[in-house]
């Protein structure tokens, strides 16, 4: 079941509002967090089409960007954004709050305006940061008590794409 954490509808529409890039991360929330390896360690990852559509219509509705911040260095990773035409992609990153922090700088953003969704310990800083933020279901127990949504179906499985459905119903 989806929830608000500490927040009411209307704290939530005000952060909506100031959304301009939405940052989420991979593994976990855009995947189920599994990976398949054969036994010439060739990696495949899965994805929800329906994440895509989020993509879409954040970019079309709202005008909101979109990017991913994966701690991978991934070549799946990196056509899936392109497929989904992601212009903020940032591969490898082993310090999401540095990053952030640069991302904040080059494109003259407040954190603020800046919705994040993860799953997991290495999402935690950015979390802290962000304007709006949200866990999918099954994200790991200290990021689900410290974001302002918790989403209602888990990472892989429509978890972005409901986060980026609240942000276009909590803009309209």
């Amino acid at each position: 079941m989806n929830s608000f954490s500490s927040h009411n509808a209307d704290a939530l529409r005000a952060k909506a509002a100031k959304i301009q890039l939405l940052i989420t991360d991979c593994d976990g929330v855009l995947t189920d967090g599994g990976v398949y390896v054969s036994a010439e360690g060739e990696e495949l990852k899965k994805f929800n089409l329906r994440d895509g559509m989020g993509v879409e219509r954040l970019r079309k509705v709202c005008g909101i960007d979109t990017g991913i911040m994966t701690g991978e260095n991934s070549p799946i990773v990196s056509k899936r954004a392109e497929k989904l035409q992601i212009k903020h992609l940032y591969l490898h990153i082993k310090d999401k709050k540095a990053c952030l922090a640069e991302i904040l700088l080059m494109h003259n953003l407040k954190a603020e305006e800046i919705a994040y969704i993860g799953d997991d310990l290495n999402d935690l800083e950015v979390i802290r940061m962000a304007g709006l933020t949200a866990s999918p279901a099954d994200g790991n127990s200290l990021i689900k008590e410290t974001v302002d949504y918790i989403c209602g179906l888990p990472g892989g499985a429509g978890a972005f794409r409901e986060f980026a459905e609240l942000i276009i119903a909590l803009r309209d």
